[in-house]
């Protein structure tokens, strides 16, 4: 025997809620036998007269009354069902796998998620802290969908890899040290070093602005969260290149100072993913949003 049919059911809800075949036929569009078929063959399938016939108004039986308010919740269900997949399809539900340093995330990333939060509140981003390397490792292996990454990167024929901002590298030096008013990698070289891990970009682009000036010093103490390395600065154990990721960084750590350095030395982010042609709509509209923030190279 034929199973239930949400067309079936939705004639059997427009006929109680409107009360003749005639007004059910016109509001879903159909054809008066066609609204006449359904409700026999609903009635043939749960073996039970559904409706009550004859008056001005049409009336459910007590069997039709049970299917009408099961059949509005499978109605729904199904709405809702179809909601869903056009959300997921138009890019307004999801989830996006975004992979990105501890800096970025503590000073670049608030705005970003903010923005995503209000324009697409269904839409989960899952936030993962890593270096670049493993960031463009897990995008080659599908696990995740975006990263911010510092460059140069290798090229790659499987991903897309644009600029989106860069930001000058600084001397965050203890407040209590006499600085001077740019700091040259000889200067620094000789004091206590905090630096980022050897595995990682910020590590190898601080390094070689050493190395032009003929310098390769060892540091006291090598982590990878920025946070904590001025946390280490403010308590006077060393001083650490980084970058300025936003203006108000200079007065954001009591006891740090913020020196510019000479040459100076600029670290670059790119946005990596997959091609647009392969994504779903939710990374597309994250793409959309962090591009709306892109900043021009200096």
């Amino acid at each position: 025997m034929r199973e239930l049919s949400l067309d079936q059911l939705r004639t059997l809800v427009a006929i109680t809620d409107l009360g003749t075949f005639s007004a059910a036929a016109t509001a879903l569009h159909l054809a008066q036998p066609t609204v006449s078929l359904h409700i026999s063959e609903l009635e043939a399938r749960v073996n039970a007269q559904l409706l009550v016939r004859g008056g001005r108004r049409i009336q459910p039986t007590a069997a039709g009354a049970t299917l009408v308010e099961r059949a509005r919740r499978l109605l729904r269900d199904a709405d809702d069902a179809v909601d869903a997949v056009r959300r997921h399809v138009e890019g307004r539900a999801g989830r996006v796998r975004l992979g990105t340093s501890t800096g970025v995330v503590v000073h670049l990333l608030p705005q970003v998620l903010d923005t995503m939060q209000q324009v697409y509140p269904d839409i989960d981003v899952e936030v993962s802290i890593l270096g670049s390397s493993e960031t463009m490792a897990r995008l080659h292996q599908g696990s995740l969908d975006i990263g911010l990454v510092a460059t140069p990167q290798p090229p790659s024929r499987e991903l897309v890899l644009t600029h989106w901002r860069s930001d000058p590298m600084m001397a965050f030096v203890p407040a209590r040290w006499t600085t001077p008013k740019r700091i040259t990698p000889q200067w620094l070289a000789q004091k206590a070093l905090i630096f980022n891990e050897p595995t990682t970009h910020m590590y190898e682009l601080t390094m070689e602005w050493f190395a032009a000036a003929g310098y390769s010093p060892r540091a006291r103490i090598e982590l990878n969260y920025t946070e904590a390395m001025k946390s280490l600065v403010a308590a006077g154990y060393g001083a650490a290149v980084l970058p300025l990721e936003h203006p108000s960084q200079v007065k954001m750590h009591q006891g740090v100072e913020v020196v510019p350095l000479k040459p100076a030395l600029i670290r670059h982010i790119g946005i990596a993913h997959r091609p647009l042609s392969v994504i779903d709509g939710a990374t597309r509209n994250l793409l959309q949003t962090l591009a709306a923030l892109k900043q021009q190279s200096p």
